[in-house]
């Protein structure tokens, strides 16, 4: 009884509910991810701001006795100076409104009053001042799209609309992501609180960069709409404020961060690797080609991709003012995309000292060994393999590949590379055979026997005897073998994909795509995805040459080599004739696409 009597005094703590959480080192169920249990409700204000100004009665007996005095003792009250002072490393919240707009009508600086104006509790100091970016300039971008179909060249899939962010730059412009408007039919953007769609016209898609750039024709869609203007790359932990459309409802949305990372990124839309920032502000469908404010309102990136998993949690990425000033003034300058050079090798590291040793390299020297170069690139008449590259344009390369970037630290030397435009030169430090050697090399952008996209274009295709001849891309294997298609995908093209280069600046990797059934292919039904080596003897260079040497051929049979050592044997004349007729059963409208015809 003793045990159960309540002791007098405060009341005991009660238990915190985060302790029985799961650490986060554990994973949830996937059902369980939206369960009630997963919930914290945070606490309201208002029942926050009663509790800690709750005081104790100072009234008469009489009106204590109709009010319960709580049990305990009674709080201190806190002494309030005459003329109070701001916290010194408190600021006040700032307050996005974007009816609120300076002359320039491109930000509004928002902080302590005056002492002449209000008064108020701060008391006429100044406590912090934070400028907010005027997101007018923030537009809703949508567009339909029309894909073609990898798997059946001659067709089309079927259209669908999307819709994503984006934002008016100088010029009577407007920036949005590449994948936004990719295989578009149709775009249109409308200006925040606005009800009228506006038809835009694409003027250049940067497909390795993953930015698009728009413009509208009707006068009336740029009337007080002010341009964003650009800021400098951001530091490490520099807030960071993304606007723009997402998924969830219609009206524009502010999600804020910090930059978390400044490091080459691969972007996943262009199969490239390049300068971007990691932000922790949430970024998600929708988002895309909207723009990241720093804390003067000026535009410091544009949000493009986000890392999704099941151990990681609010991981955005951005593209950096850098990729987009190269963007913009290579437009200015050629009146047209032309893409980020690059430099044709692939290198190894030099940590190991050994190595180093044995490549001829003095203790003082630092550098990458080149393992092979492109032979289609302009570098391949200059540079070795076995090479030391030891400077880019008069910038040591560290044994690791890096460069020193700001202080402390450092960047991968790609990205000197990715600052130049196609056609620059660039002056080259190697050491070969232990002697000194300087280069001046064009560069120029890369080219992939399997290229990661087709930049808005069909694919081609050549029909023989029910025969689909088409090449080989990214599209193409992902069309064949899903979003896994790095998984799915004969080991044979994932290792060309990988690792094979180009031996000529046109070579392709020609396949027999599937085989239309009729009574002329009996026995080769089975042949799907298999390279064409080589056609009568000749090899097969691309599928432009392949279709060449077929339709000019006069020979009794048709012979192609494939690969695994199978051959294809048809009759010239009974093959072209049952092409017309297997056309027509699958309503094909041509044995040829355009562009080779062309």
């Amino acid at each position: 009884m003793g045990d159960a009597k309540r002791k007098r005094g405060r009341k005991p703590k009660n238990h915190n509910p985060a302790e029985t959480l799961e650490s986060p080192s554990s994973t949830p169920a996937l059902d369980d991810v939206f369960s009630v249990s997963n919930v914290e409700l945070i606490p309201s204000p208002t029942t926050t701001t009663t509790t800690t100004t709750t005081t104790t009665s100072t009234s008469s007996p009489a009106a204590a006795a109709t009010t319960a005095r709580p049990r305990g003792r009674p709080k201190k009250l806190p002494k309030i100076p005459e003329n109070p002072e701001p916290l010194p490393l408190q600021q006040p919240p700032a307050i996005l409104s974007p009816s609120r707009r300076v002359p320039n009508g491109n930000a509004i600086a928002v902080g302590g009053g005056g002492g002449g104006g209000g008064g108020g509790d701060l008391g006429g100091h100044s406590v912090g001042t934070r400028v907010v970016p005027a997101m007018d300039a923030v537009v809703k971008v949508f567009c339909v799209h029309t894909e073609p179909n990898f798997s059946l060249p001659w067709q089309r899939k079927r259209q669908y609309s999307s819709s994503s962010s984006g934002f008016v730059i100088g010029g009577r412009r407007v920036l949005t992501n590449a994948h936004s408007v990719e295989h578009y039919t149709q775009v249109k953007v409308k200006k925040r609180g606005s009800d009228t769609k506006y038809l835009a016209t694409v003027l250049a898609i940067g497909t390795e960069c993953d930015i698009a750039m728009l413009t509208v024709n009707d006068d009336e869609f740029w009337e007080g709409v002010s341009p964003v203007e650009f800021g400098e790359l951001p530091a490490l932990q520099d807030a960071v404020t993304v606007v723009g459309y997402p998924i969830g409802g219609d009206t524009i949305s502010v999600t804020s961060g910090v930059v978390s990372r400044i490091e080459i990124l691969s972007y996943v839309h262009g199969s490239t690797e390049l300068l971007g920032l990691q932000i922790d502000a949430a970024i998600n469908s929708g988002n895309s080609g909207g723009p990241a404010f720093n804390d003067k309102g000026n535009c410091v990136g544009i949000a493009f991709q986000s890392l999704k998993h099941e151990d990681v949690e609010n991981i955005g990425y951005v593209i950096p003012t850098p990729v987009i000033q190269h963007f913009i003034q290579d437009y200015e300058k050629n009146k047209a995309y032309t893409g980020f050079p690059i430099l044709g090798v692939e290198w190894q590291k030099m940590e190991n000292p050994d190595l180093r040793a044995a490549m001829g390299m003095k203790p003082d020297q630092k550098g990458v060994r080149i393992r092979r170069v492109d032979p289609t690139a302009p570098e391949s008449g200059v540079l070795k393999s076995s090479d030391i590259i030891l400077s880019f344009d008069g910038v040591d390369i560290a044994n690791d590949g890096t460069v020193p970037f700001r202080h402390g630290e450092r960047i991968g030397f790609s990205y000197l590379v990715s600052q130049k435009y196609t056609g620059d030169s660039s002056a080259i430090k190697v050491l070969r055979d232990s002697e000194i050697l300087n280069f001046n090399i064009k560069l120029a952008s890369h080219r992939r026997l399997i290229p990661a996209h087709n930049k808005g274009r069909p694919p081609s295709y050549y029909i023989l005897a029910g025969f689909v001849f088409t090449t080989v891309s990214v599209p193409y294997l992902r069309s064949e073998y899903g979003k896994d298609y790095e998984y799915e995908a004969p080991v044979k093209l994932l290792d060309k994909l990988l690792h094979s280069m180009p031996q000529s600046p046109d070579e392709q990797l020609v396949v027999v795509s599937q085989v239309l059934v009729a009574d002329i292919n009996i026995g080769y039904e089975d042949i799907v995805n298999t390279q064409v080596l080589a056609f009568n003897g000749k090899p097969v260079k691309n599928l432009k040459s392949l279709a060449e040497m077929v339709e000019n051929c006069d020979d009794e049979f048709l012979k192609f080599d494939l690969e695994y050592e199978q051959i294809v044997v048809l009759r010239t004349k009974t093959a072209k004739a049952a092409t017309r007729d297997i056309l027509a059963t699958h309503c094909i409208p041509s044995a040829i696409s355009d562009d080779l015809k062309a």
